[in-house]
C-alpha cells in the first residue's frame, strides 16, 4: 500500500493541526500517512514515502529555517526522490504573510527533486494555507487536499 509522509514545523500550533487535517484527508482515501515534526526526520526517511507533504509556518516570506535544513540536506539524495508524490501548506499570522510564497518555496524543492505535485483550480491554488488559527474553510481545504494527495499517489503507484 502506498504511503504519504506529512513532515511539518510548527511553533504555534497552527501549523501542526493543518498536517493532522490533512491525514485525515490522505487516511479517509485509503492511504497509509505517517505525520511527523521535521525534528524527527532525516533525508534518508525521505526515501521511503511515496508521497511528501511539507508544512510550515511563514517566516519573512519563506518556510521555518529548521524544514529548510531539511530540504539542503536531502541534496544528497537528488534524482532518488523522481516521480514521487509532492505537496506542501503553510501558515501565517495575517493575510500578507506569505503563505503563497511559502508554499511555493517548497513545491519547487520537490519540482527540484523530479517530484509531481497537484493543484487545485477551486480552493487554496497551491496548497492549504491558513490566516493564524485553522478554521473550517482551512479545515475543509486541508481534507480535500489530503484526498488529492492520496488519488495521485494511488495513480501514480498503479
Amino acid at each position: 500500500m502506498p504511503k504519504v509522509l506529512i513532515c511539518y514545523y510548527s511553533r504555534s500550533g497552527n501549523t501542526k493541526a493543518m498536517a493532522y487535517m490533512i491525514a485525515d484527508g490522505i487516511r479517509s482515501a485509503d492511504v497509509d500517512v505517517d505525520v511527523k515534526k521535521v525534528a524527527d526526520v532525516k533525508p534518508a526517511d525521505l526515501l521511503r514515502y511515496d508521497g511528501l507533504v511539507f508544512g510550515s509556518p511563514t517566516y519573512y516570506g519563506v518556510c521555518a529555517a529548521e524544514l529548510k535544513s531539511l530540504i539542503d540536506k536531502s541534496v544528497k539524495y537528488h534524482g532518488k526522490l523522481c516521480c514521487k508524490v509532492g505537496g506542501a501548506f503553510a501558515s501565517s499570522a495575517n493575510v500578507g504573510g506569505g503563505n503563497e510564497t511559502t508554499v511555493l518555496q517548497l513545491l519547487q524543492a520537490h519540482l527540484i527533486h523530479g517530484m509531481v505535485i497537484i493543484g487545485d483550480s477551486e480552493g487554496d491554488h497551491y496548497g492549504p494555507v491558513s490566516i493564524e488559527k485553522p478554521n473550517k474553510r482551512v479545515e475543509k481545504d486541508c481534507k480535500e487536499y489530503g484526498k488529492k494527495i492520496a488519488w495521485l499517489v494511488k495513480k501514480l503507484s498503479e
